[in-house]
């Protein structure tokens, strides 16, 4: 079945926001790639083409104007979005005394500030339409995980965000779930075996060892989980968190 829904995806240029990205087309939706970096976007627009159901929105999340930029540009190329895949962040980690004043606000912004910015800006078109799905991505991190206590607080935070927007828009068609990723193979967790100065195989392995499944997560295995939460046969699911970690949480 072929869908004519516009999406958004945030963080799209590389890792689980591409992988998302990729899944929304072939699932039939046009969908619009925001990311910060323009260069890799532009790659990851060129590899996904889209067949004119795609468009590429170089944007600041935590800008408001930037925000608000890239739902008119997406608006006008793609149609009225009713979509929201809130990916957009990074880490900035470090121990609790260590950490500044900065790497807490810089981390706030972007997965709390941005996530408030874009949904707000989104919701209009949600409600004008009477129907709409909103998926963000929080972490097993908001369980909490020692050197991320910025991350993990906004991590807690989305998930905390996503039910208040299940309460406050479910009455408009609007359904709001998050998702939480554990162990993930992406740029940002290489990055991290880099910071902790050990190999990225040295790292997997650790983590394998202590998944049930055996094995890390891939950026696909989330986008499968957003592609249900988008598609129809999630139409009664709200205000959900769905750990995806290979196991349970404890």
């Amino acid at each position: 079945m072929t869908e004519s829904r516009t999406a958004i995806v945030t963080g799209a240029a590389r890792g689980i926001g591409a992988a998302v990205a990729e899944r929304l087309l072939a699932d039939g939706l046009r969908v619009a790639l925001v990311d910060s970096d323009a260069d890799l976007l532009e790659s990851t627009s060129k590899r996904l083409s889209g067949g004119g159901r795609l468009c590429a929105v170089v944007a600041d999340v935590r800008d408001p104007d930037a925000v608000d930029q890239a739902v008119a540009q997406t608006a006008q190329e793609l149609g009225a979005p009713t979509v929201l895949v809130n990916n957009a962040g990074y880490t900035r980690d470090n121990l609790l005394h260590k950490m500044s004043l900065d790497d807490w606000d810089s981390v706030m912004d972007v997965h709390l500030r941005a996530a408030f910015m874009m949904t707000r800006a989104v919701q209009t078109h949600m409600v004008d339409a009477g129907s709409g799905r909103i998926v963000n991505i929080s972490s097993i991190a908001a369980l909490g995980n020692r050197g991320q206590v910025n991350y993990s607080a906004a991590k807690a935070g989305v998930q905390g965000f996503t039910r208040t927007l299940a309460i406050e828009l479910g009455r408009f068609g609007v359904n709001a779930n998050a998702i939480a990723p554990g162990f993930i193979e992406t740029a940002m967790t290489r990055a991290t075996a880099e910071r902790m100065r050990m190999t990225f195989d040295d790292m997997k392995a650790h983590a394998e060892q202590q998944i049930p499944l055996g094995r890390v997560g891939q950026p696909t295995d989330i986008a499968d989980v957003a592609s249900f939460l988008i598609g129809p046969d999630s139409s009664y699911v709200s205000g959900q968190v769905l750990y995806v970690s290979g196991g349970p949480t404890v």
